[in-house]
């Protein structure tokens, strides 16, 4: 269980490094976390570090950072993609649309793939920016200007589908996500203008929707519950979906007003939690649609972390917020800055710990 306090009695730093830019969370796996970063404007670097002492057990690097247009250089330029990882092999996405398979154990490349030699495909503006997907024996990625299965082992394309020109408005923002919906094992699979639902052995299309998004920044990873999907776009709705028999499109269930960003929500019996927009926190009926409450504003994204009926959210200023899921009001059972710099890197809980990827370096602090 997770204590009901913040402080440093309850939550103490134990070690910490510093790091250049990134905004891939940190990756927890056995005893090693794995974090990234972009090395002066040139190089991506990944390291394994022993979670619980910190001492740095590899890194491996290549050159191939980018710049990002004018209009979005407010957000920086670094690595973006928080890696995937089955146990044995560390997959990173880097910015200019490259894939690296790592040796957990050594940082040793396994393989790697360029999409764009690949696939002669376009750089992507804004980099790599959805993480892989690991299922089975494939990694699956929004890459190379659409969305393709590798084989883990090898690299090999085994298919790619969802063609889209990839460049400035076809490069993916939000992950994949694997599921089970009408008895079948599905991806689900949100462009920058649609959401689809991809046969895992075939790629085969089985439906397609399109999501309404300003300049298509549809974000949020796809979120499950009880058979539904629920969608939140930049200047569109929130909205919550279902799939019947053969249809080609999606059933809309309800649709609201509450406009979501960057921030992937969470569930807790039958209510969504959400990072809005305009920097409220909401809770969202899922059954009804309704909003139960929203908050004043909190950051400008958010990473939730879920235990029993507790959240942990971590804002990009550095405060760490200790909620407590009530359907009826907004519940904050303590709040604490974690970081003076900021940190976009998705918080990771292991345990007893909490790993924090600030933009200048990793912060690992046990719950006590």
């Amino acid at each position: 269980q997770w204590p009901n306090s913040l402080d440093e009695n309850h939550l103490e730093l134990s070690w910490e490094v510093a790091h250049e830019p990134s905004y891939s969370g940190p990756v927890v796996v056995g005893n090693r976390v794995f974090t990234t970063e972009t090395e002066k404007k040139k190089n991506e670097v990944v390291y394994a570090y022993d979670k619980i002492t910190g001492e740095e057990l590899w890194r491996t690097e290549w050159e191939g950072a980018m710049t990002v247009p004018f209009f979005a250089a407010s957000n920086g330029s670094w690595i973006r993609a928080t890696p995937a990882c089955d146990g044995e092999t560390l997959y990173v996405a880097g910015m200019c649309d490259v894939l690296y398979a790592l040796n957990c154990e050594t940082g040793d490349t396994k393989w790697h793939v360029d999409f764009k030699k690949r696939f002669d495909s376009p750089m992507p503006a804004f980099g790599f920016a959805s993480s892989p997907l690991v299922h089975g024996d494939a990694i699956f990625v929004q890459a190379g200007g659409g969305f393709i299965k590798l084989n883990k082992t090898t690299g090999e394309t085994l298919w790619r589908v969802a063609v889209n020109g990839g460049g400035m408005f076809g490069s993916a923002f939000s992950s994949p996500v694997m599921t089970t919906l009408e008895n079948k094992n599905i991806l689900l699979v949100q462009t920058r203008k649609s959401l689809k639902g991809i046969d895992p052995l075939t790629g085969e299309e089985m439906w397609s929707q399109d999501i309404e998004a300003f300049r298509g920044m549809n974000i949020l990873t796809p979120t499950v519950h009880d058979g539904t999907i629920f969608t939140s776009a930049h200047s569109g709705r929130s909205q919550l979906w279902r799939h019947t028999g053969q249809s080609p499109s999606l059933e809309e269930i309800w649709s609201g007003k509450s406009q979501a960003y960057m921030s992937s929500p969470v569930v807790i019996t039958g209510h969504l939690y959400l990072h809005l927009r305009n920097q409220r926190i909401v809770c969202i009926n899922l059954e009804t649609g309704e909003e139960n409450w929203r908050t004043t504003p909190f950051g400008k994204y958010q990473s939730m972390a879920v235990l029993d009926d507790k959240i942990l959210a971590l804002d990009e200023t550095g405060e760490l917020l200790l909620i407590r899921a009530n359907p009826n009001k907004f519940d904050l059972i303590d709040r604490r800055r974690i970081a003076e710099n900021n940190t976009w890197g998705h918080i990771a809980v292991s345990k007893n710990q909490i790993f924090i990827r600030r933009l200048d370096g990793l912060a690992v602090y046990n719950w006590k």
